[in-house]
């Protein structure tokens, strides 16, 4: 099964890392220019005046100063934006991140030999998770492909953020801790932990030095489980991860100073390779399709989540599989890869373990029992309280749209991620009657350690095309002219965003270089459109593409009158997860997901019907 991607000639995982060239920083010109045509969607012609004004002054005031402090910075660094990313976006963020930060997806062999099943879950499960640990083998031996465009290749550094990661809650600033190593670098942890009904077990993935079988993870597996059904419920531990941080930092250091064997447990977990739930077998928590299985991979129960792991594998009753995943080590692209190896390889073995039935004699799972109090038992019950009313809250849609695809879209040389994301305005635009700011995912690996730029996908461009659809004096031809205008647009700002020349990123160093330096806060970001626009994580549309495999996933809206948007787009079809706080009188995913189809629909139209 190796062979697959080990035929990729003798290329080292992690080979080029140190001949990647460093983040560059954009002109200050270029991207106040790039700032100004992203809020004019948002703006009346007076509120523009203003902020032109203000650009302007900035531009020759005090931001030239902070950009020659920020190009100073950047001398000495290959990536001047890393740390301050990881600190601002993630580590600093003071909500609870299970819900809030994490990412998370269903697995997709519903759709092929693994469809919903009652009892399934272990046997799956033992495939499944030999499949992973296969991959976990394959990256520790540097043999995972290195991701390329055409000849270039791109930063693999979050590939060692997959396994044995964790994030640490702090008081004020959470960190990150990572055990993996590769074999050239040395030993790295070989055990993964288990959660079931409230309580953790670990087991070593190793036996005489190499991979355990599915049959005998099975035998684990099952040992946990019958103990679990026949034997009480666990205090729910990990329920204390789904906590504000500042919260669970505190109720974690008084966890350990009830008993110092609990941080050796606590160290055990965060050390581990990746954290497999059980999740109960009550009817009510069994998921049925992408939406079900999507939500409760997203929410599910506190008590079977290690909310701080940065790869959480979630197993239902049904067989039906998904992951939870803390984003701050890495972004959703490293979950896609090994989700669509594992996916692969349970296709081309129908679903089955095709290896040995032998079962070797291999210790028992160790149960991690942690020394608990009243104190804690109460600080759990609030954790459970909290997070399942905010989950309670959450709307979510999954659907495929199945008339068409990736196939479609390329035949009327529509670049299909761009025809989803004008799609997507058409349907915010319908349903609200204005245009919606736009946060779309770009990569930007082909620098060191880059991870993200932000593409404002709300652009003039596209708002007079939705207004011309709109318009019944408009032809069809002229709509189309203007549609495939919004295409080129929103093409080139992608294509700048992944070679370092976006904004987002560029105006954010600014800013906490002022804050380093003690200067006040420029009025560019306290102008009131610089949040209506989106600026400061104000996006009501937080979108992704996932790809053009089957993979799917999703994160929660990013303000309350929002969406959280992802998709992935195959040949024949496209699919979309869409999520949105009930509390929201203004917002219904489902109305969403609607529009967006009918705006498919009507796309392909204007380009099959505009020249007759």
């Amino acid at each position: 099964m190796e062979s697959h991607l080990a035929k990729s000639t003798e290329e080292r995982t992690f080979q080029y890392q140190d001949s990647l060239p460093p983040l560059p920083i954009p002109s200050l010109e270029e991207s106040l220019k790039k700032y100004l045509e992203a809020v004019k969607p948002f703006s009346s012609e007076e509120e523009f005046k203003k902020t032109e004004e203000i650009v302007k002054q900035f531009q020759n005031g005090i931001g030239r100063k902070l950009h020659q402090k920020l190009l100073e910075k950047a001398k000495g660094k290959r990536n001047w934006l890393e740390e301050w990313w990881l600190n601002v976006a993630y580590l600093d963020v003071r909500m609870p991140s299970q819900l809030n930060v994490n990412f998370a997806g269903p697995a997709n062999h519903i759709e092929h030999y693994w469809p919903p099943k009652e009892g399934t879950q272990l046997e799956r499960g033992s495939i499944s998770l030999w499949h992973n640990l296969n991959y976990w083998q394959l990256l520790r031996k540097e043999k995972i492909p290195i991701h390329k465009v055409g000849s270039t290749p791109l930063d693999m550094n979050q590939f060692r953020m997959l396994f044995s990661t964790c994030k640490i809650p702090g008081i004020t600033r959470d960190s990150i801790e990572n055990h993996f190593k590769t074999e050239s670098e040395g030993h790295s942890p070989t055990h993964i932990v288990i959660l079931c009904r409230g309580r953790i077990f670990l087991f070593d993935v190793l036996c005489e030095g190499s991979l355990i079988t599915s049959p005998e993870i099975l035998r684990q597996l099952k040992y946990i489980y019958q103990k679990c059904q026949s034997e009480p419920k666990g205090p729910g531990v990990p329920a204390l991860t789904s906590e504000e941080r500042t919260q669970w930092a505190k109720a974690r250091e008084y966890l350990i100073s009830l008993d110092p064997e609990n941080l050796k447990k606590l160290e055990k977990i965060q050390s581990s390779l990746l954290v497999f739930s059980l999740e109960d077998s009550s009817p009510q928590a069994t998921p049925e399709d992408y939406s079900q299985a999507t939500a409760m991979t997203l929410i599910g129960d506190p008590t079977v989540r290690w909310g701080d792991k940065s790869y959480n594998m979630i197993s239902f009753y049904n067989g039906v599989f998904g992951c939870s995943c803390d984003h701050a080590p890495f972004d959703a692209m490293v979950m896609v890869n090994i989700s669509h190896y594992v996916d692969e390889r349970i296709l081309e073995n129908e679903g089955k373990w095709k290896g040995s039935e032998k079962v070797r004699d291999i210790p028992l799972p160790e149960e991690l029992v942690f020394t608990v109090d009243q104190k804690i038992l109460n600080d759990i019950n609030q954790a459970k309280t909290q997070y399942l009313k905010q989950a309670s809250d959450l709307q979510i849609v999954a659907r495929p749209f199945i008339s068409f695809g990736k196939k479609v879209t390329k035949k009327n040389n529509l670049h299909p991620d761009t025809f989803v994301q004008l799609a997507l305005q058409l349907a915010y635009f319908r349903l609200h009657g204005r245009p919606g700011c736009c946060y779309e995912t770009a990569m930007t690996r082909y620098f060191y350690h880059g991870r993200t730029e932000t593409v404002r996908s709300c652009t003039m461009e596209a708002v007079k095309w939705c207004e011309s659809m709109h318009d019944p004096s408009t032809s069809l031809l002229e709509r189309q002219q203007m549609m495939l205008t919004a295409f080129a647009k929103h093409n080139k700002m992608m294509k700048d965003c992944s070679t370092g020349k976006g904004f987002d990123r560029h105006l954010l160093g600014l800013l906490l270089t002022a804050k380093e330096e003690g200067i006040p806060v420029p009025e560019l970001y306290t102008d009131p459109l610089f949040s209506k626009s989106g600026g400061g994580g104000n996006f009501v549309l937080s979108t992704s593409l996932i790809g053009y495999l089957r993979v799917q996933g999703l994160v929660v809206p990013m303000v309350h009158n929002g969406y959280g948007f992802f998709y992935h787009i195959r040949d024949d079809r496209i699919l979309v997860s869409c999520s949105a706080w009930k509390s929201c009188p203004e917002t219904d995913a489902e109305k969403l997901v609607q529009q967006i189809f009918y705006a498919f629909q009507d796309m392909i139209h204007l380009m099959n019907n505009a020249h007759l």
